[in-house]
């Protein structure tokens, strides 16, 4: 096994057949909401990967090694529970992360789904509790305010310690890595598409590859095989860059993708 540690964790929202029963109702939500068949034919690459069968980030110690499969789930949509179970039946691990201010809401799992998560063996962590649309334009305080609202929550919830969580859209910043250590969370996934972790204090920075409703099906097994992701990178920063450039038209994009509608009856 090599001495260097690799994770390819692969980032997903919804997997319904009806988009608009379940999550986010947002334009930029859209294309995230994978069909069944679909994330059923991921579910087979991911089974022939070199690295194994999907497990926990709580599982990986800190002197882990080698290459290993993550596979998580944003939000806390509805649909969560058909992903959870596609996985249990297959004996793997995933990581499902809440957004606690939608727990029991329309489209969204309520508290006891969310047990039920973890009562099949996956890993429940933090969204936030709000979700904030850029997250890392919070201040430091808000940052923690968000996290540690939503840690205890998910702790009342489910009567444990929640050391999980994935950033709210994804941007990081040093503040936004900071504040996940500052709040006690040891695992924080990014969408930075690396494989290749960092630290800040005693946090775990884990980059995803947020797989869309367009990304072509070999492309996820070409990722689930290690290739690739150095490519991904690259774009990533590149938008990252245009991003940071124009930061106003950046924020209109934003507000536009993230108008909520209302759920199908």
């Amino acid at each position: 096994m090599s001495a260097r540690l690799e994770i390819a964790a692969f980032g997903y929202h919804e997997v319904t057949d009806e988009p608009h029963t379940s999550g986010f109702q947002r334009p930029g939500a859209m294309p995230y909401k994978h069909s069944q068949l679909t994330f059923g034919q991921h579910l087979a690459h991911f089974a022939a990967s070199p690295a194994g069968a999907p497990r926990a980030v709580t599982a990986l110690g800190d002197d882990a090694t080698g290459r290993h499969l993550l596979l998580t789930f944003d939000d806390g949509g509805q649909s969560a529970l058909h992903a959870g179970e596609e996985l249990s039946r297959r004996g793997w691990v995933g990581h499902f992360f809440i957004v606690t201010d939608r727990i029991g809401t329309c489209g969204f799992l309520s508290r006891h789904e969310v047990h039920e998560l973890k009562a099949m063996g996956h890993v429940i962590g933090s969204h936030s509790h709000t979700h904030p649309n850029i997250f890392r334009e919070q201040s430091l305080e808000q940052m923690l305010t968000e996290w540690r609202t939503s840690i205890d929550i998910l702790a009342d919830l489910l009567g444990e310690p929640v050391l999980t969580a994935a950033v709210p859209g994804g941007h990081i910043s040093g503040t936004v890595t900071r504040s996940a250590s500052l709040a006690g969370l040891r695992y924080l996934f990014t969408c930075e598409p690396t494989l290749t972790p960092w630290w800040d204090g005693d946090c775990r920075i884990l980059g995803r590859y947020l797989v869309k409703v367009n990304t072509p099906t070999l492309r996820v097994r070409q990722l689930a095989e290690f290739r690739g992701w150095r490519s991904a990178h690259a774009m990533r920063l590149m938008k990252n860059t245009v991003r940071r450039s124009f930061p106003a038209v950046y924020r209109a994009y934003v507000a536009r993708s993230t108008r909520e509608r209302s759920l199908a009856p």
